[in-house]
């Protein structure tokens, strides 16, 4: 215990155990059925099921819009907070983070209960309301992270130079602030995909999504067909990290265009 390295050990073996190895058993059962032999019948069955390509195919386009309406409303709101002159107070940063410190699943059965009262019909509207609801802070403080660090001199240099506001922002601010937009789509539009509880509460079950079916799975005790879907999800996961990655390193290179 003398060594740094060995306070190490306990977050090593959290790990293993909680990380590495359900990664490593998801994988396992995707490749076998029920007698525990080796199939690709797990994969091939999602490519070829119609129900679940459909739901898979509206997951995408719910995540899609619903990460675009969080930047719609995410990235203007970063920007006022980040902006000494519009936001001279640190209680409008914490007032965006207190509803963050309510259970998410509180906050979507408040916001149905709200929908019944004001006798609004639940439906894919609803939904995004409350995607967006649930998944905009996670939007806004990435932004406002890149936008509060942003070295201001670019701006005035820009500015000094001739240019207007808006050329200041299309080519200077926006630019330097991809990376937490970047960040910000990750945080929502990945979770929106796989999300369940959202869209069985707001819209009363009619809309389902991929995390939806993974659910029922479970439900069903086919925890290898299961795995295959939560497997597929994880590969996606997985290529959006590396995008991900890329584009944050060619947004932080490129500097001003």
């Amino acid at each position: 215990m003398s060594k740094r390295s060995s306070w190490a050990l306990p977050y090593f073996i959290f790990l293993v155990l909680f990380v590495v190895l359900p990664l490593v058993l998801i994988v396992i059962y995707a490749f076998q059925d029920n007698s525990g032999h080796f199939t690709l019948s797990n994969i091939a069955k999602f490519f070829s099921d119609g129900d679940s390509l459909s739901t898979f195919a509206l997951s995408i386009e719910v995540a899609i819009e619903n990460t675009l309406l969080c930047i719609l409303i995410g990235y203007p709101a970063a920007w006022i907070l980040a902006n000494k002159n519009l936001n001279r107070s640190a209680v409008t940063v914490v007032l965006f983070i207190l509803p963050m410190w309510i259970n998410a699943l509180m906050r979507t059965l408040a916001t149905a209960e709200l929908f019944n009262m004001a006798g609004i019909p639940l439906g894919k509207g609803t939904l995004l309301f409350g995607m967006c609801y649930d998944y905009l802070p996670f939007m806004i403080y990435p932004i406002y992270n890149v936008l509060n660090k942003m070295d201001k001199s670019y701006a005035e240099a820009a500015q000094d130079l001739g240019a207007t506001p808006g050329e200041v922002f299309r080519k200077v601010t926006l630019p330097l602030s991809m990376p937490g937009v970047i960040s910000g789509v990750m945080m929502v539009f990945m979770p929106t995909v796989s999300t369940f509880a959202i869209s069985e509460f707001l819209t009363n079950n009619k809309i389902k999504l991929f995390g939806t079916i993974i659910q029922e799975n479970i439900n069903n005790s086919m925890w290898n067909y299961d795995a295959a879907l939560a497997l597929i999800m994880l590969v996606i996961i997985g290529i959006t990290t590396v995008l991900q990655g890329n584009d944050s390193e060619e947004a932080a290179n490129g500097g001003i265009i």
